[in-house]
């Protein structure tokens, strides 16, 4: 177990008591990663998952909207803690607020549409009506019903804390949770590197795609970690197809790096700078002449510039993916694509994706057309690249959740690159945070988010886990 600390601000309604069954899982976790073993049951046992709503998306920092969602006043889009919903809402002075989706008279619903523009939230139940910051504003009949009540106290609750990270809208619903680059730790040096490689920034290109998997929130979260062993079996016609343009073998080369606790992510790169192949993700060259470190340093530069590919996922349910792919490579050559997705759970064997297709907002109009096509029919409902991921996901699932697995004691084998196993390597001059390892083949990083998944679900309210190594 990784130590923790205190953030000396406890508050007891974050996190209820694990039951002993939970709490053996966990423990099972941390015993069983020294040997590359995680037990089945945390990808399908319900006790767990109800767990999980509380002690990690009840306190984690969550992924909410990206600011160019909402550019205007009175901008919103509904989204999800967990189960519940919010509207993220830009008010009449331009700030953002993360509101919880319940009227304070009884709790209904009070945003019926999946965004829009709007200065004000009316509930349809007695008409309770608030402004854009979440103000109650008034009601019906005020002064024969409510006269004398204060509106200052009936407000829409609000995440604990909201902040945003290179236009990334994270909110948290636990008060005593760290600032949020303390939080991401080491990861916010990557993610300063991929969202500040355009000295202007990134934006949505279209409303984000959203579809139901029978599959738990966790195999998102470990396939995007950097489970890139994956990619020569269950994506192998992709290479026979023409949508990626780097051999399977020269593409496992590159770098794991475990940037923080909990927060992982891969490179697919060059491992000397004149090496031939993609550079900056396979962004063409109008579009890198951009790319400079204005926002970012000349390490950070340089390792953009030799990357093929980026994946990774912040925990614990926000996914980042940048490479070149194309959807037709019989009429159009790979392009670089930018996506960002989360993995929002809806019970312990499902899981809606929701999936951004992002832009350098640098980039002309038709280059973000072509990438957003290229996008589109390789990383979507019906691309190429995704049906190919989803349907594993159904019965690791069903695993974790089956009678023999329970009985058995099923465990799942997290071995590769430890001591003596495969070829990976530690690696101890990379310019940026972390641990690191060369190549690609090599768990450890799915290891660290298991590692800060257990340490999160077994600390206790104001407790958290270190966040640098």
């Amino acid at each position: 177990m990784n130590p923790v600390i205190n953030s000396g601000k406890p508050d007891t309604k974050v996190a209820s008591t694990l039951t002993p069954k939970v709490r053996q899982a966990m423990d099972r976790i941390d015993e069983g990663l020294s040997r590359g073993r995680i037990p089945a049951e945390v990808f399908g046992n319900p006790d767990i998952y109800q767990a999980e709503l509380r002690r990690i998306f009840g306190r984690a920092w969550v992924f909410m909207a990206h600011e160019s969602e909402i550019e205007a006043n009175g901008d919103y889009v509904v989204r999800k803690i967990g189960e519940d919903s919010f509207v993220v809402t830009r008010d009449e002075h331009g700030q953002i607020h993360v509101l919880f989706d319940a009227c304070r008279h009884r709790g209904v619903q009070i945003c019926r549409a999946d965004s829009g523009n709007s200065s004000h939230f009316r509930c349809p139940y007695h008409g309770w009506t608030y402004s854009s910051d979440g103000s109650l504003v008034g009601a019906p009949l005020w002064k024969n019903a409510l006269s004398g009540m204060k509106k200052e106290n009936s407000g829409l609750a609000k995440a604990a804390q909201v902040e945003s990270f290179h236009g990334l809208i994270f909110a948290t619903l636990d008060p005593t949770a760290p600032p949020l680059r303390t939080y991401l730790g080491g990861m916010a040096w990557y993610l300063d590197l991929v969202f500040g490689l355009d000295k202007d920034g990134v934006e949505v290109l279209g409303a984000p795609q959203r579809f139901v998997v029978d599959a738990n929130w966790k195999s998102g979260a470990d396939n995007f970690s950097g489970d890139d062993y994956h990619l020569g079996t269950l994506h192998k016609s992709v290479w026979s197809i023409g949508a990626f343009p780097v051999p399977f073998s020269e593409n496992m080369m590159g770098y794991h790096i475990q940037a923080s606790p909990g927060h992982s992510l891969s490179f697919s790169m060059a491992e000397y700078a004149d090496e031939p192949g993609p550079n900056f993700f396979g962004f063409p060259e109008s579009i890198a002449e951009h790319f400079d470190s204005v926002n970012i340093s000349p390490e950070q530069l340089e390792v953009a510039r030799r990357s093929r590919v980026f994946v990774g996922n912040v925990f614990p349910n926000f996914s980042i993916l940048a490479l070149p792919m194309t959807e037709d490579g019989a009429n159009h050559a790979p392009t670089g694509i930018l996506t960002i997705r989360t993995w929002q759970p809806k019970g312990p064997g499902q899981i809606e994706i929701w999936n951004w297709f992002v832009g350098y907002k640098n980039m002309t109009p038709e280059q973000k057309e072509r990438t957003y096509h290229a996008a589109l029919g390789t990383f979507s409902l019906g691309g190429s690249f995704e049906m190919d991921d989803t349907e594993p996901w159904l019965t690791v699932t069903r695993t974790g959740g089956s009678v023999a697995g329970e009985l058995l004691g099923f465990e799942l084998n997290y071995e590769m690159g430890m001591p003596g196993i495969g070829m990976a390597t530690p690696v101890s001059d990379w310019p940026g945070p972390g641990k690191v390892y060369w190549t690609r083949y090599e768990e450890g990083v799915q290891r660290n988010l298991y590692q800060f998944y257990a340490d999160m679900m077994r600390s206790e309210p104001g407790e958290w886990p270190e966040f640098e190594f």
